[in-house]
């Protein structure tokens, strides 16, 4: 059990570390919005989040 909460740490803070060196502070606004909202179970944070990260990822990188 350990583990696995021990590679689900690693694998958010790597999605984190990957849109904040991506997409900057949006990137890790449109992360922190959709996992509040995946915690919390409050389904506008996470539309809001994921919108914000498709957002990111459908135009170029600058």
């Amino acid at each position: 059990m350990a583990l696995l909460a021990l590679i689900g740490g690693a694998f958010v803070l790597g999605v984190q570390q990957l849109a904040a060196w991506r997409y900057g502070p949006v990137g890790i606004l449109g992360v922190l919005l959709f996992t509040l909202g995946l915690r919390t179970r409050h389904h506008s944070c996470t539309v809001a989040g994921a919108v914000l990260l498709a957002l990111m990822v459908a135009q170029p990188a600058h």
